[in-house]
């Protein structure tokens, strides 16, 4: 079976947000098929309880088992006690910094952490989206991540594609300037599976290239349509093939992006176990 934290976080698709403060979730979640474990002490916990969600995470990461954890923004009194508590902790794989709105809050919390933990900046705010050029690029930038309920609630953005096709597709450019891997899109609130698989074929289709999940549910969905389909598959191991057999040899400029594409889909059909149709 595919274990989740096998999965490069560069490339990894489905994103489980987990409350901190109910530690009786967090080994089930580590056992999904989620490619990376997010355990939440930021939006999922009470102001009051931060402090208790934020120990018991960090004794679960004391262990064996990994995960990323969602810390408190930089302009909140949590974010010091969060970098302080989590910093060196074995099964810390990351952080997923919440409403980031400037490449120095990436930079001090990476340093903070020691300057080795990897910092997923989550943008959530029309500021932050302005910026994302600048945040993509700081030091110590992992990932971006589209915190897209905030971000509708900040603007009176809808929630139809046309409406959020903007700041999805302004992570996608500055992911690519600032050299990072595709950003992670938000999560589907809805149960309804057809309507979540509709909405990571949008994800796919906008460059995004993982997506955030609350439930156990969603993860087969995500993982699937996030993963290169059967029949590309198919196509770049034909092309690779053809491209070895005939020496190696460009025939024209359209060999190019067709051998670059034929090799990222065989990288990530390799990765997530995609067999061609």
């Amino acid at each position: 079976m595919h274990r989740g934290r096998d999965v490069d976080p560069g490339i990894a698709r489905s994103w489980l947000l987990v409350n901190g403060a109910r530690t009786e979730l967090f080994d089930p979640a580590h056992g999904s098929r989620a490619d990376q474990v997010v355990l939440d002490i930021e939006d999922a916990v009470d102001p009051a309880r931060k402090g208790e969600a934020r120990t018991s995470v960090a004794q679960w990461l004391s262990g064996e088992k990994r995960a990323w954890v969602r810390i408190n923004d930089h302009s909140t009194p949590f974010w010091a006690d969060d970098v302080a508590e989590l910093a060196g902790l074995p099964g810390l794989a990351g952080v997923m910094l919440a409403k980031t709105e400037a490449a120095e809050h990436v930079t001090e919390t990476f340093d903070r952490l020691g300057g080795k933990t990897p910092v997923l900046a989550l943008v959530e705010s029309a500021l932050g989206i302005e910026e994302a050029v600048r945040i993509a690029s700081a030091r110590g930038a992992f990932r971006l991540a589209f915190g897209s309920g905030d971000y509708r609630r900040d603007t009176g953005t809808g929630a139809d594609d046309l409406a959020m096709a903007y700041p999805r597709s302004r992570l996608v450019i500055a992911s690519r300037v600032g050299g990072l891997p595709g950003p992670i899109d938000g999560p589907t609130v809805s149960t309804s599976h057809p309507v979540l698989r509709e909405q990571s074929a949008l994800t796919v289709s906008l460059g995004l290239t993982g997506k955030l999940c609350l439930d156990l549910d969603q993860l087969p969905v995500i993982n699937e349509v996030i993963s290169p389909a059967p029949s590309d598959v198919a196509w770049a191991r034909d092309f690779l093939a053809d491209f070895d057999a005939r020496g190696q040899v460009i025939r024209d400029g359209s060999d190019l992006p067709r051998l670059g594409r034929a090799r990222k889909i065989e990288r990530l059909a390799t990765a997530f176990g995609v067999e061609p149709a």
